[in-house]
């Protein structure tokens, strides 16, 4: 029976649109934050589908993509089924333009959380609580970290048959196959029965209007494709991958890249160049195999061991 779901004791029908506001903490200050949740429900029964960003407070590209969806109106004419929204899950890292909260914790290393733990980890109790009981997919929205440019992507967990096949249907440039992170919010889904596909585009504290238009129109699809809306969104493809591997510096000193994300490279092509700012010489940095680069360093000062690029492959 489709009948009225509940979170944290707000009541939503059938056929209703909703903004709940789950209260998560208090601020010294006495400042309370709360998460805002948008409920869009149809009147016929159907799928429920999660699209979330800001689990990291500075990957800011991912709290515009959600937002420009809520934004275009497109779920309020929702046909069947039920859409959960959260723009912005980590306000206190998003206020102080930081990955964490102010506990130093990473929510998307807390999960499955407690009720009486950290902040981080009461934010991770509450979503694993509340919210993923509710859904039967959904799409996590993220950015590259500090100073590292992800071109855009799905990562889609190893043996998840459910989540690579919903990966297909979104279509991003690149799908990458790889294991969850311990206590990840992807891998507590995953052992509930509920694939979640983690979305990369783009880089911590800046907006890719790339990255924003490619992850709009993956959701615009999945939706489409299970009936919950109906749109006009061009077709995509992708490119899949099993294995990645990350090139590190070196040396220390000041980085010029020769080669980007989403470009292609052979084995031996020199990726990068790195000048020493002592001796004046320059060190060389080669593809290890044939491969694609997935993700690349925008800081060009590195020091020996800082990561330059993610590349990807397969066998």
């Amino acid at each position: 029976m489709w009948g009225p779901v509940s979170i944290e004791g707000q009541v939503i029908q059938p056929g209703v649109r909703k903004l709940v506001e789950l209260p998560v903490a208090e601020l010294p200050s006495g400042t309370r934050i709360h998460i805002n949740v948008h409920v869009y429900r149809a009147k016929k029964p159907g799928p429920c589908m999660i699209i979330m960003g800001g689990l990291h407070g500075d990957e800011i590209n991912g709290i515009e993509t959600v937002r420009r969806i809520l934004t275009s109106k497109k779920l309020e004419k929702i046909k069947k089924g039920m859409v959960i929204a959260i723009p912005l899950l980590n306000v206190y890292g998003f206020n102080n333009f930081s990955r964490s909260l102010r506990d130093g914790k990473d929510v998307n290393r807390s999960f499955p959380g407690s009720k009486n733990g950290s902040l981080a980890s009461r934010v991770a109790y509450l979503m694993t609580n509340s919210i993923l009981p509710l859904i039967d997919f959904g799409i996590d929205f993220h950015t590259g970290g500090a100073s590292i440019f992800n071109f855009p992507q799905l990562r889609v967990s190893e043996g998840d048959d459910k989540a690579l096949e919903l990966a297909r249907i979104f279509a991003p440039p690149f799908i990458l196959q790889n294991k969850p992170i311990p206590k990840s919010q992807r891998k507590q889904a995953m052992s509930m029965g509920k694939p979640i596909l983690v979305y990369e585009g783009g880089e911590s504290l800046r907006l890719d209007e790339v990255a924003i238009q490619t992850g709009v129109e993956g959701v615009l699809r999945v939706l489409n494709y299970h009936e919950m809306i109906s749109v006009d969104v061009k077709p995509g493809s992708s490119a899949e991958y099993s294995r990645s591997t990350w090139i590190r510096a070196s040396k220390a000193g000041i980085v010029n890249l020769l080669s980007h994300a989403g470009q292609e490279v052979k084995k031996g092509q020199c990726l990068a160049e790195i000048h020493n700012l002592d001796s004046l010489k320059r060190s060389y940095i080669h593809a290890t195999r044939n491969c694609k680069v997935l993700a690349h360093v925008n800081n060009p000062v590195v020091s020996r061991g800082d990561a330059l690029f993610h590349l990807v492959f397969n066998g």
